[in-house]
């Protein structure tokens, strides 16, 4: 497979640079659909090769969460994109391999693909195997004709064409499985933009819905006649407005043992002679205007750095027990540090890298943040961790993964 897929790697290669302005339009057109087409059954090829790696537990054996992160850390996809294609893997594989072969044949496109495993998984719960079939083959002659939103409407009362007797006991069955499909695609995507910005994505599902529209609806009234924001700046300020409230509370839960708070980081001659621009233990810079109206209504937690930006020493509020250490532990590593790993702090734990039990002592220099897998990953596998020249850690990876053993560091939680 390896080579064929090398063959056809070649021959896409040798139509990439390919004059395609001198094609008459009748073949320009031809070239663009057989283009599409072999897309297509390349996405078939893709679908099984994920269904094995994920049925094997290759993502684990490499260090891996889940396979979902596995193929973002090798494929550089988001982790709702590949649970997609895992989830559209499983499906082609369990339930009608009519879909699959369509898809293999570039009759019918990914997005499609993924409405007909949808609509034939709603109509297992009321229909047999021979009546899914049938609504296999209308859906897939429908896709002929009928992008995937369209295809995904008609999909609803696909049991009025091939079993009409059963429709509307079909029709609950579809809505209780729309409800359970919204609770599986729920997600909220924080993406860094590199100004230091933040943007938002994500699914919310109905009752979440509902919350947010309750909870922002009254801050995002115009304030007055002079209010000149748009819509989308007084839903943007209404959400800031719920977050300080939620953090004056006092009632969020403990993020890593330390209560949720702001930490803001500046450098010593800036502390010393007076506050000025800081930087968030997330990594976002901070104008100085910001750093003086957060430290109006905010508790600050002064972390002095040296010229590496290695913590030296870490201020403390009261009520704290081992809170400075793990401020320091948060400012170096940001995250879990192991290679390909997204989990915040709040997610993680200390790790010791010479044990505790074996003499090591509890120090920022003998110490990482890990998240929960990783943590117990490192505990029993071949992977070794170690801080580098300039003092962040890296993983040395077993020999069976990598003969040089090169070491590896997690990039997700660089600030630069």
């Amino acid at each position: 497979m390896v080579e064929e897929l090398a063959q056809a790697d070649d021959a896409v290669a040798a139509c990439i640079d390919a004059p395609a302005w001198a094609l008459p339009e009748r073949e320009l057109i031809a070239a663009l659909d057989a283009a599409y087409r072999l897309q297509q059954r390349l996405a078939a090829v893709t679908l099984t090769l994920i269904r094995e790696v994920d049925g094997r537990g290759t993502a684990r054996t490499h260090g891996a969460s889940n396979t979902a992160v596995w193929l973002r850390e090798r494929l550089r996809l988001t982790v709702p994109a590949a649970r997609r294609l895992i989830d559209l893997a499983t499906a082609l594989d369990t339930g009608n391999p009519g879909i699959r072969q369509a898809l293999a044949d570039g009759a019918i496109t990914l997005d499609q693909a993924r409405v007909i495993a949808d609509t034939v998984d709603t109509m297992n719960t009321s229909a047999d195997a021979e009546t899914a079939d049938k609504a296999v083959g209308v859906l897939v002659g429908w896709a002929t004709q009928f992008d995937p939103t369209h295809l995904r409407k008609l999909g609803t009362r696909i049991l009025d064409h091939v079993a009409p007797d059963i429709a509307d006991a079909a029709a609950q069955a579809a809505l209780d499985a729309e409800a359970r499909r919204a609770t599986h695609d729920r997600h909220l995507t924080l993406s860094e933009q590199t100004d230091g910005r933040l943007r938002l994505t994500g699914t919310l599902d109905a009752e979440t819905a509902g919350l947010l529209r309750a909870a922002i609806g009254p801050l995002t009234t115009p304030s007055g006649p002079d209010d000149t924001r748009s819509p989308g700046q007084r839903r943007h300020d209404a959400l800031t407005d719920i977050c300080r409230l939620t953090l004056r509370t006092g009632e969020l839960p403990d993020s890593g043992g330390d209560p949720a708070q702001i930490v803001i980081t500046t450098t010593y001659d800036e502390l010393t002679r007076q506050l000025s621009s800081g930087t968030l233990d997330t990594g976002l810079s901070l104008t100085p205007e910001a750093v003086r109206r957060l430290a109006c209504d905010a508790t600050l937690l002064p972390a002095v750095l040296g010229s590496a930006s290695q913590p030296l020493d870490v201020g403390r509020q009261r009520r704290l027990i081992t809170g400075p250490l793990r401020r320091a532990l948060v400012l170096r590593d940001r995250g879990c540090v192991f290679p390909g790993c997204d989990r915040p702090p709040r997610w993680c734990d200390a790790h010791h890298i010479h044990h505790w039990a074996d003499g090591g002592t509890t120090s920022l220099a003998n110490a990482v943040l890990l998240c929960g897998h990783h943590h117990r990953h490192l505990h029993h596998s071949d992977w070794a961790v170690q801080l580098g020249n300039d003092g962040h850690p890296e993983f040395i990876p077993p020999a069976w993964l990598d003969p040089e053993q090169l070491p590896r560091r997690n990039h997700y939680h660089r600030r630069t």
